[in-house]
C-alpha cells in the first residue's frame, strides 16, 4: 500500500474525462489498459518509429532518382559558352569568327581579341536534369545495416511487450490486491458488530451490577481501534481505485473482483528462460552486435555504383527539348587500400562488443534462473505459512468466541476478552500481508515468463 501511495502522489495525473461506471472485470481492464494506458502507447510510437528506419535501410539498395532544374542568366564568357554548349547551340561565331578579316596581316589577325567570345549578351539557361545513382556492392555494408535495423524493430517490440506485461502486472495486483482487501474488511467488519454486541452485553451487565464501567472502556477503546482500521482499508480502497484509472488512463469507480486466491503456474523452469523478455531482448542485442562486425568489415572490400542521366538545355524552358537532349552513363569504383588502421580497430572493436553482449546473454540467463528459484521456494513458504495462518486465525476465532462466554459467565475479565480479539485481527492482517506477498511472487514468475 505504501509503494502505490507514494506512486499516486508521484505520478498520478489523470487527465482523462472518460469514467467507467459498470464494474470491471480484470480481463476487460486489461484489454482496456493495452489501448488506453499512456506508456504502453508511447512504447508502441518507438516501435513504429523503428519500422521506419528499417524501411529507410531497406531502400538503401534501390538507389536514389533525382531530377534538377537550373534557371540562370548570365553575360560571364565562360558561362554564356559553356550554355551555349550545353545547349548544343555553339556556332562559330561564339570563338570569334565573325571578327575575322582575310586582308589583314596575319600578325594583326592573330592579336586581334574576339570581341563577341570575350564580352557576350546576356544569356538565359534551362537546363532539365533526371539522374538515377545505384550501389552495387558496398561490401555488405547495406545488407548488414539492414540486419541491424531489423533486429533493432524487434527490440523495441520486446521492450514494448516488457512495458505492457509489467502494466498488466502492476493491474493484475491491484485486482487482487483489492480482493484481499475486502475480504479483511469483511472479517473485521464482523469483528466490528461483534464488538457492538459486547458492548451493549457489558452495558447490560453494568446496569445490574456484574461489570464495571471501565470494562465498557475497554470495549469502546477497541471498537475505536478496529474503526480506526476499517477507515484505512477503506481508504486503501480509493487509492487502489485511483492507481487503476491510472493504469486505464480513464477513472474507474467500481470493480468486480477475482477470488483473493492465485493458482500457481505450472509452467517449467525451461519455458521460462524460453520466453523471457530479457533474455530474448540481449539474444537480439547479441544478433546487432554479430551484424555490427559485418558492417565495420565492410572498409575492407570495395564499392561500386552505378548512374545514369538524360538532361535537356536551351535558352528558354523545355526549349527544343528532344533536339538538345543528352545522356550519361558510367560506374564507379572505390577501394579504401590503406587508412592507417582505422578498419582493422573498428573492426576489432566490433568484435569485442559481441564477446561483452555474449557475455551479458549468458549472465542474463544466470540471473532469470535465480530469480526463478528464489521465487519459487518463496512461493512455497508463504503457502506453508497462509495454511498455518487459516488454522490459527481459525483458533483465534474460536477462542474469542469462548472468551467472550466465558466474560458473560464473569470467568474471565474485558482484558482477557480484548486481548484474544487483538489475536484474531492480528492473524487478519498477517494472513493478508501473506497472501498479498504470495500473489505479487506469482506474478513476478509469469512476468519472468513473459505471460500476460
Amino acid at each position: 500500500m505504501n509503494r502505490i501511495l507514494t506512486l499516486l502522489l508521484l505520478a498520478y495525473t489523470l487527465n482523462a474525462t472518460d469514467t467507467l461506471t459498470n464494474s470491471l472485470t480484470l480481463n476487460e481492464a486489461m484489454d482496456i489498459l493495452k489501448s488506453k494506458n499512456l506508456e504502453i502507447k508511447s512504447a508502441d510510437l518507438a516501435v513504429e518509429s523503428a519500422e521506419s528506419d528499417e524501411k529507410k535501410s531497406r531502400g538503401l539498395n534501390w538507389g536514389k532518382l533525382e531530377f534538377m532544374q537550373d534557371f540562370a542568366r548570365s553575360n560571364d564568357a565562360g558561362n554564356v559558352f559553356g550554355f551555349k554548349l550545353t545547349s548544343r547551340e555553339a556556332t562559330f561565331g561564339d570563338f570569334g569568327f565573325s571578327e575575322f578579316n582575310p586582308a589583314l596581316p596575319q600578325n594583326v589577325l592573330l592579336a586581334t581579341q574576339p570581341k563577341d567570345l570575350n564580352y557576350p549578351g546576356y544569356r538565359n539557361f534551362y537546363q532539365s536534369k533526371l539522374k538515377y545513382k545505384i550501389p552495387l556492392f558496398t561490401g555488405f555494408a547495406i545488407t548488414s545495416y539492414s540486419k541491424i535495423m531489423k533486429e533493432v524493430t524487434k527490440l523495441k517490440g520486446l521492450e514494448k511487450e516488457q512495458v505492457q506485461n509489467e502494466k498488466i502486472f502492476q493491474l493484475r495486483k491491484s485486482y487482487y490486491d483489492m480482493a484481499l482487501l475486502e475480504e479483511s474488511i469483511k472479517h473485521l467488519d464482523t469483528i466490528y458488530s461483534n464488538i457492538g454486541i459486547l458492548e451493549n452485553t457489558t452495558q447490560s451487565m453494568i446496569d445490574v451490577g456484574y461489570a464495571k464501567k471501565v470494562d465498557l472502556l475497554e470495549v469502546e477503546a477497541k471498537k475505536a481501534n478496529v474503526h480506526r482500521l476499517l477507515v484505512q482499508m477503506h481508504a486503501n480502497e480509493k487509492l487502489l481505485y485511483h492507481y487503476i484509472s491510472f493504469l486505464l488512463n480513464q477513472k474507474v469507480t467500481t470493480i468486480t473482483t477475482p477470488s483473493s486466491d492465485v493458482a500457481m503456474p505450472n509452467y517449467s523452469d525451461e519455458d521460462i528462460l524460453n520466453n523471457n523478455l530479457d533474455i530474448k531482448k540481449a539474444s537480439t542485442g547479441l544478433n546487432i552486435k554479430n551484424n555490427m562486425v559485418s558492417a565495420s568489415q565492410a572498409g575492407y572490400y570495395p564499392t561500386l555504383g552505378a548512374f545514369g542521366e538524360v538532361a535537356t538545355a536551351d535558352n528558354t524552358f523545355l526549349g527544343k527539348a528532344n533536339e538538345h537532349k543528352a545522356y550519361t552513363i558510367g560506374a564507379r569504383l572505390s577501394w579504401n587500400l590503406f587508412n592507417g588502421g582505422i578498419d582493422s580497430a573498428k573492426i576489432e572493436k566490433s568484435k569485442i562488443e559481441y564477446l561483452k553482449m555474449k557475455s551479458k546473454l549468458a549472465l542474463a540467463k544466470q540471473g532469470i534462473s535465480l530469480k526463478v528459484a528464489k521465487i519459487r521456494t518463496e512461493i512455497k513458504s508463504l503457502d506453508v505459512e497462509i495454511l498455518s495462518l487459516n488454522k490459527e486465525l481459525e483458533l483465534a476465532d474460536a477462542i474469542y468466541d469462548n472468551y467472550e462466554g466465558r466474560y458473560k459467565e464473569k470467568l474471565s475479565s474485558m482484558s482477557d476478552v480484548i486481548i484474544k480479539q487483538s489475536a484474531q485481527i492480528k492473524k487478519i492482517l498477517q494472513l493478508q500481508v501473506a497472501k498479498n506477498k504470495r500473489n505479487e511472487k506469482i506474478f513476478e514468475l509469469e512476468n519472468l515468463a513473459g505471460i500476460e
